[in-house]
């Protein structure tokens, strides 16, 4: 069944339907011109829709207009700078220092813009090979732009007529990846699963959630499209997706201490029915799921409360008794997460009835990032103690020797190649690198391999061009999905691509080889040697975000126990701080992982904060839904409580970055009374001891142990 889901995904998603589209968009040049017998000017063509396809990076359409628009700008300069300049040696030389400087620097304006700086780049690349007389280089550089053109209008076109779907199925993923979330929650609970493995497992999948929930935040509340109230289906979505958010939170919120609760309860089954109903919620999550993704009808067959009752029923014979207060908060919970499930399934049934938003139109632009791309940014950034500075040094100086080893050592007809896989490999991250590395010669062995052997053993040329179709197919597909299977695919495209072209396909499959054989051999020394910047030296700023995010999550929390007007856009706001912060630190904690144990400076400390970061946000959510609950405000001793844990986040911010301003303490009230809740009163302690934690651990980590 996972295997089914897992292909339904696949085959409505939108991996494959990019795949399709930009396959046909490139591919159609090529033809057209073909057909009228000028198959030169049509490769020409479809190679400036193939750079401009590289800047089609998912999001809005006003951002992918802007980041094509000004990609054909650069790829068509870059193309002429490049047929004046690789007629001299020295000319060469100098530009590819300066462009991959340049363009490696865009890395500060974020991926779109990196996108577009390494389209340009390869361009550069692919026609530095190719001298050509002065007059022939404007008309080539003119049918390059054309397909750059091209490619811009149909991809355009495409999202002007379907705006909606991007999103459609970029909600499904996340709403998927939710239910992963909570089907690793159901291990904690089930007694037979290793505990520590599932723990693991569950904060990277929160790191997944997160960036599922970022790629839905930029389609929905940056696009015109659906801000516009008139449109039903935005209006539908973005309920949609903020109902998913606030079912994260009620699936974070649900922390017990597990260790105890297996204990407590081994002799009995209650826990593993536990387990079964929270799989089954995870179970009708995902469907809902697959089914907003595939824009598909869903029907509900779920009866979560007869199990409830019949759990709850069966559990008190064998207590003798009712249920203790784990159990009966367990149970209301799940209850809860039932109902909020059953909210998200209402995207079917409010097609085609009226949607209302809580939020105001004007408040959601401050849920997601604004980068503004402007000159101050970049020479604010020419500097060593920038990772991008060091990053685009990096690459320069690689490329030159990559270049200079070309030219006077591997004098092959494509010896391009090596820088070209220069700038695909070499990555600002050591891990990433790494992984790029590994993942480029694997395919390339793997992708080589089944090339030849299909222009062996294949001689009809009609079923070649269908595979040249199924490779092309397979490389867009997978472009963003997964590297090392997109290369699998694109080298028997470009081997298949040269037997077309008349040209020694085993010659060059041996120099493809080579090359890449050389280019990660000069990138895996980079990455080691020339100004390497270690996950260790830059992951305080990751701590330090954390720490701030879960400060202010109490804060909130504290206005919520005075009963303060708290408005709900605040909260969300800094709820998607807590989210994203925490998804940052584990990936940063991830590229660590990947880095030489000689640099893992801390990695037990920064993995012990990850955890309680984990824990202190899941108890603060959890009390947010408890004083929800309550029609009064609490004891004045709960909040100061809080503040002391407040108090204990302060004092580990400071001792991580002793510069930062002390943010201003939560306002004091004079009130006494309120409601005395012994459940509250015993979690306040414990996120008091967690705080506690925190800074015992934050104080090993800055050398400062007291």
């Amino acid at each position: 069944m996972e295997r089914t889901k897992n292909i339904r995904y696949f085959l409505f998603g939108q991996h494959l339907a990019d795949g399709i589209r930009v396959t046909i968009t490139i591919i159609t040049p090529a033809l057209v011109y073909a057909f009228a017998g000028d198959i030169e000017t049509g490769v020409l063509t479809s190679l400036g829709a193939l750079c401009l396809s590289i800047s089609d990076a998912p999001g809005p359409v006003k951002h992918k207009r802007n980041g094509m628009f000004y990609c054909l700008v650069f790829v068509t300069l870059m193309a002429l700078l490049t047929g004046f300049l690789n007629h001299s040696t020295w000319g060469m030389g100098v530009l590819i220092v300066i462009s991959t400087f340049f363009f490696s620097m865009f890395n500060i304006y974020g991926s779109r813009a990196a996108s577009v700086g390494t389209a340009a780049l390869l361009i550069m690349i692919l026609r530095m090979a190719h001298l050509l007389p002065t007059e022939d280089i404007l008309r080539i550089t003119l049918d390059i732009a054309i397909g750059g053109a091209w490619y811009m209008l149909s991809a355009m076109g495409f999202y002007i007529l379907v705006p909606n779907r991007p999103a459609q199925r970029a909600l499904g993923v996340c709403i998927s990846e939710t239910a992963k979330y909570l089907m690793i929650k159901s291990e904690l609970y089930d007694i037979k699963s290793d505990y520590e493995t599932s723990y693991k497992r569950l904060l990277d999948q929160q790191a997944i959630v997160s960036e599922k929930q970022n790629e839905v935040r930029e389609l929905l509340f940056k696009s015109r499209t659906f801000l516009k109230e008139s449109t039903h289906e935005g209006r539908l979505l973005l309920v949609t997706f903020v109902s998913t958010v606030d079912l994260f939170e009620q699936i974070m919120a649900t922390w017990y201490d597990y260790g105890e609760l297996r204990e407590k309860y081994k002799d009995l089954d209650v826990l593993n029915e536990i387990s079964q109903l929270v799989k089954n919620l995870a179970g009708k999550l995902s469907e809902i799921g697959m089914a907003i993704h595939s824009n598909e009808e869903y029907d509900s067959k779920s009866d979560l409360i007869s199990r409830l009752n019949e759990l709850k029923t069966g559990t008190e014979k064998i207590l003798s008794g009712p249920l203790d207060v784990t159990l009966r908060k367990i149970i209301i919970n799940l209850k809860n997460l039932g109902e909020r499930i059953d909210r998200i399934s209402n995207y079917f049934s409010a097609r085609k009835g009226d949607v209302k938003t809580n939020l105001n139109k004007n408040d959601y632009s401050r849920f997601v990032s604004h980068q503004k791309i402007n000159g101050t940014l970049f020479f604010n950034n020419l500097n060593m103690h920038s990772s991008v500075f060091r990053h685009s040094l990096r690459v320069m100086i690689t490329c030159l020797a990559g270049y200079v080893l070309a030219k006077m050592i591997f004098t092959g007809q494509h010896s391009y190649w090596i820088l070209m896989t220069i700038i695909i490999i070499l990555k600002p991250a050591f891990s990433l690198t790494k992984d790029k590395n590994k993942d480029r010669l694997m395919g390339t062995i793997g992708g080589g391999i089944i090339g030849l052997l299909l222009l062996l053993f294949i001689k009809n040329e009609v079923a070649i061009f269908f595979l040249l179709v199924i490779f092309m197919l397979g490389t867009y597909t997978y472009v963003r999905l997964n590297y090392v299977v997109m290369v699998i695919f694109l080298t028997p495209y470009v081997l298949i691509l040269f037997h077309f072209l008349k040209l020694d396909v085993i010659g060059i499959a041996g120099e493809r080889l080579l090359d890449t054989a050389i280019a990660s051999t000069l990138a895996w020394l980079a990455s080691h040697y020339l100004f390497p910047r270690w996950e260790a030296f830059t992951i305080r700023k990751n701590l330090l975000d954390v720490l701030q995010a879960n400060r202010k999550y109490m804060s909130k929390l504290v206005a919520a126990f005075q009963k303060k007007d708290d408005p709900t856009v605040e909260y969300m706001l800094v709820r998607k701080e807590v989210f994203v912060s925490t998804a940052n630190l584990s990936a940063a904690l991830h590229r660590m992982q990947s880095e030489p144990k000689n640099k893992q400076q801390h990695h037990a400390e920064i993995y012990e904060l990850v955890v309680l970061n984990h824990v202190l946000s899941s108890n603060i959510a959890s009390l947010f839904n408890t004083v929800k609950a309550e029609p009064a405000r609490f004891p004045s001793a709960f909040v100061l409580k809080l503040r002391s844990s407040i108090e204990d986040m302060e004092t580990s911010i400071k001792r991580l970055s002793p510069e930062l301003p002390a943010l201003k303490p939560p306002a004091k009230d004079d009130w006494s009374n309120g409601i005395a809740n012994e459940s509250v009163k015993q979690q306040l302690d414990f996120i008091r001891k967690i705080t506690i934690d925190i800074k015992k651990t934050v104080m090993k980590i800055s050398g400062n142990q007291k």
